[in-house]
């Protein structure tokens, strides 16, 4: 409903009160409304979701309509980003939140801090959703609540055009309410487990969940050694635990993101159930490392598979894990998502040990092959050098386009010798144009940074440390925080008003009309902010 709307549904509930409600003011219960459009986790999934498809639908048309995130640990730092993102952009389109997994583990944990195993409580993970939804709700309120105020100052100066301007941008105004696509690691379980936690959730507000191929005791970082796989069975089992979860909560058009380790993954923990030669367990069992075996020499607790007549054993290792062959990941990988896409899934996101765009468009095109609108949410990891890489990358292609290349040491471009050199310039141009290249040519729907927000706290604390506890004292503070934080205009340079004192001087006023004792008069600090 509109503001009106509002105002006047709510002024009929009070007239129906035979007076006993007149202390209650109409337009205040409107203004309160709007600042609480969301009045439940489902009904922001619910938002979300249908953002997230008619996205989606907007980069099958043009892949120029890529989607980015930034992962985030805390509710602030999330309403930070999106009222960023407000000021900067004028909206808040294509834009959404990360929730990781390893950030959880590494900063959210009662444990303290954890490697990104799955070790971490997994009522951590709902619990982060529902903290970020509330900052994100929290910013509409004070975004409105300044409306409000503007539209009284209207009013009591008679400025009828100033009014209508305001009453305008309040009708027209966008939520920081973004998707959160969430990472629900391997599942924390059987698939059970999986179905309980992705309930709570979607009852979050999670309209996107991110779930992975690994073994969920055994779980592994993405970028790390020792990954072990699951059967396409067993994860599908989860996958279709997820798809249950939303049906069930009526979240009919959420979005499931299945992502596959095999690339980096050489290990399996079990042999999957072959019913057919061709069949999916068999596909899954062709990769294992195996050899040929006599039955007269077979050993006590052998495993044997029949493979094309022979009687093979997959090599076991002391760990009680079955190994794959050598080379074979990418085929793996392809084979993980067309067989998630087929069985429900929505977008893919293969783990890769490098951005490089060729490498995933390989495998995105032979996935399309078979589902021609395939499309991957990427990982613009933290845990790959970007500056390397992408400077291997030119050197490289230099060398193969036969361009003279003995001014650099390929073994050491990451140094800053190079900042400057017509090499790192066209390292650094593919890096800034990564997101729309990739996005144009390897099927990449969604780029995210998984821990950006972890970086940044720990380099902007080190700045801060450096000049306050140096030489430049307080003015380590004042010029490299208060003095930028003002002349950038973030908003939280006004501390108060951004942690609620404001919205909470309405509600008093609301409550005790003339009566209320309120924060911000002329005698708080805050104003010398005003400008």
């Amino acid at each position: 409903m509109s503001y009106q709307d509002h105002i006047n549904q709510t002024g009929a509930l009070i007239n129906t009160k035979g007076g006993t409600w007149d202390g209650i003011s109409a337009e205040s219960v409107a203004r309160m409304r709007l600042q609480n459009r969301f009045r439940t986790g489902l009904d922001i999934a619910r938002y979300t979701a249908a953002i997230m498809r008619r996205d989606m639908a907007a980069y099958d048309a043009d892949p120029a309509n890529y989607t980015q995130s930034l992962g985030c640990w805390h509710g602030f730092i999330g309403q930070q980003k999106m009222i960023s993102i407000k000021k900067h952009f004028g909206s808040t389109e294509r834009r959404y939140l990360y929730l990781s997994g390893w950030m959880i583990a590494a900063l959210r944990s009662d444990f303290g801090p954890l490697p990104d195993q799955s070790m971490h409580e997994k009522t951590s993970v709902p619990a982060l959703i529902e903290e970020l939804y509330t900052f994100l709700r929290q910013a509409d309120a004070r975004e409105l609540g300044m409306m409000f105020r503007d539209l009284d100052a209207a009013r009591a100066a008679g400025d009828q055009i100033k009014a209508k301007q305001v009453l305008a941008a309040i009708e027209g105004h966008q939520t920081h309410v973004v998707p959160i696509i969430a990472d629900i690691d391997a599942g924390f379980g059987n698939a059970e487990a999986t179905y309980l936690l992705a309930k709570k959730m979607i009852e979050a507000g999670a309209c996107a969940l991110q779930i992975e191929n690994q073994v969920s005791d055994e779980k592994q970082c993405g970028h790390q050694d020792g990954k072990v796989t699951v059967p396409h069975e067993d994860f599908l089992a989860k996958v279709r635990a997820c798809r249950y979860a939303f049906l069930e909560l009526g979240i009919e058009d959420g979005i499931i993101v299945t992502r596959t380790d095999s690339l980096g993954a050489g290990l399996t923990k079990q042999i999957a159930v072959s019913n057919a030669p061709g069949d999916i367990g068999d596909q899954y069992n062709s990769f294992l490392d195996c050899e040929e075996i006599d039955p007269a020499t077979a050993r006590n607790g052998d495993v044997i598979l029949n493979r094309d007549g022979k009687l093979m054993r997959p090599k076991r290792l002391p760990s009680n894990l079955f190994q794959f062959r050598a080379g074979t990941g990418e085929d793996r990988c392809v084979l993980d998502c067309i067989t998630s896409l087929q069985n429900g899934a929505d977008l893919l996101w293969i783990e890769t040990e490098k951005p490089h765009i060729e490498q995933i468009a390989g495998m995105v095109d032979r996935i399309r092959e078979v589902v021609p609108n395939a499309k991957l949410v990427y990982n613009n990891s933290p845990s790959f050098n970007w500056t390397l890489n992408f400077r291997q990358q030119v050197y490289d292609a230099w060398v193969a386009a036969g361009k003279d290349v003995s001014s650099y040491d390929r073994a050491r471009l990451m140094s800053v010798d190079y900042d400057a050199t017509d090499l790192g310039a066209e390292a650094d141009e593919r890096i800034r144009t990564f997101q729309s290249d990739s996005a144009r040519r390897s099927g990449i729907f969604h780029h995210l940074i998984t821990l950006p927000t972890y970086h940044t706290a720990a380099l902007s604390t080190d700045n801060l440390a450096r000049e306050y506890f140096g030489d430049a004292a307080m003015l380590g503070y004042v010029k490299n925080v208060q003095r930028a934080e003002i002349r950038q205009g973030i908003a939280c340079v006004k501390h108060q008003n951004m942690s609620g004192s404001d919205l909470g001087d309405d509600h008093k006023e609301y409550f005790a009309g003339e009566a209320a004792l309120k924060a911000g008069g002329a005698h708080n600090t805050m104003n010398q902010f005003a400008a």
